[in-house]
């Protein structure tokens, strides 16, 4: 038989899948009609399940084939049915009422809170984010989020995460234990220098300091100075300003070269980081749930059931409306033992029915589901 005539009979078996495939789901939305009507739940995996085994024992050799086949089908099923059903979610009414809060376009101005000083990368990630802020410098990440939850502030922003030494733990805390919403955000290329007196050479260091990220971005170098004391602080701008104020002509600060010229420091070593692509990404957060246009990033944190096959299930569902994850991290759960709580960012926008429909679906299904917001980044 030619390759021809093999196509020709895929085409003929495809015309009838397509068909049966549609009639399914058409007896899908007569099943949400049903469970609307009757207040039942989408999911029923005792019968998935039932579904499952026979079709894998029927199948042979191709059982796996089978499995993932109709798998995929349960979750497609699963997610018109999301659409068509009627029962009250948060999530909804949280979208509803920041899609109803948001403007035409961010804001430009505003009281913004940042952590550390003048010369801080956050600082620049202000006035990135917000061109015409008024900056607010506390003192630490924990104070950023109780000025915005306070009300003092409108706007705060924060690190929460690093190309090269990774996410932010203590901002990822703060997000599970605080009450705010994400509305913007950026990355900032970051690229550091060792600050020290004018007139100090290498030779003459006996302690370094900075945040703790930016020794972690600069283990590299650091790790072939010798007899060097590595002092984490506040802020990389702060780390700065304790040379500059000190006199000292035994400390050096990993900091920017903008604050070299800021604290009237020199650069004896520049662009000391491990990568030269080295971006942190911050996040701009509100007290008020506000969606903007051009929002096409979702931020979410979730926890379910500690069982085999948990994880897959939500994944399962992005598959099947083709979104993509840009992130994907278990953080532990203070107090419980191996229970993990999960951070999930998606290249989507709840403007989309199908996306708004599958995040209230995972609301239904997870122990634990919190919305942080809908934004753009740039």
């Amino acid at each position: 038989m030619e390759l021809s005539d093999i196509r020709a009979k895929i085409d003929t078996v495809d015309d009838q899948l397509l068909n049966l495939f549609l009639e399914r789901m058409r007896l899908s939305e007569e099943v949400a009609a049903y469970k609307n009507e009757h207040h039942l739940p989408i999911l029923n995996k005792q019968r998935e399940r039932e579904i499952l085994a026979k079709v894998t024992e029927q199948a042979g050799d191709k059982e796996r084939y089978a499995y993932h086949l109709f798998s995929t089908l349960f979750e497609l099923a699963r997610s018109r049915q999301a659409e068509l059903i009627n029962a009250p979610t948060q999530v909804a009414a949280q979208v509803r009422q920041s899609l109803a809060a948001g403007g035409e376009v961010f804001p430009q101005t505003g009281l913004v809170a940042c952590q550390g000083v003048e010369g801080a990368y956050s600082q620049v990630a202000c006035d990135r984010l917000l061109p015409r802020g008024k900056i607010v410098y506390v003192k630490s990440f924990e104070a950023v989020f109780s000025a915005v939850e306070s009300g003092l502030c409108k706007f705060g922003v924060v690190p929460i995460e690093n190309s090269s030494n990774g996410s932010v733990r203590a901002v990822y805390d703060l997000v599970q234990r605080k009450n705010f919403s994400i509305v913007r955000s950026t990355r900032l290329c970051i690229h550091h220098e060792l600050l020290v007196q004018p007139g100090v050479k290498l030779t003459d260091i006996t302690e370094i300091y900075s945040h703790e990220q930016a020794i972690g971005q600069c283990s590299k170098f650091l790790s072939e100075l010798n007899g060097v004391r590595v002092i984490p602080c506040a802020n990389t701008a702060v780390a700065a300003q304790m040379v500059a104020e000190s006199g000292s002509r035994h400390a050096a600060a990993i900091s920017s070269h903008a604050c070299a010229a800021l604290y009237g420091l020199e650069c004896i070593h520049d662009a000391i980081q491990d990568s030269d692509n080295n971006y942190t990404r911050f996040i701009c957060i509100s007290k008020e749930p506000v969606i903007y246009p051009g929002a096409n990033r979702i931020s979410l944190v979730i926890a379910f059931e500690n069982k085999p096959g948990a994880l897959y299930e939500i994944l399962s569902k992005l598959a099947a409306l083709d979104i993509n994850m840009t992130k994907l991290e278990s953080c532990p759960v203070v107090g419980s033992d191996f229970d993990f709580v999960f951070f999930l960012e998606l290249d989507a926008s709840v403007q989309d029915p199908s996306v708004l429909a599958m995040l209230e679906e995972m609301e239904r299904s997870c122990a634990k589901f919190q919305f942080l917001g809908n934004y753009a980044e740039v």
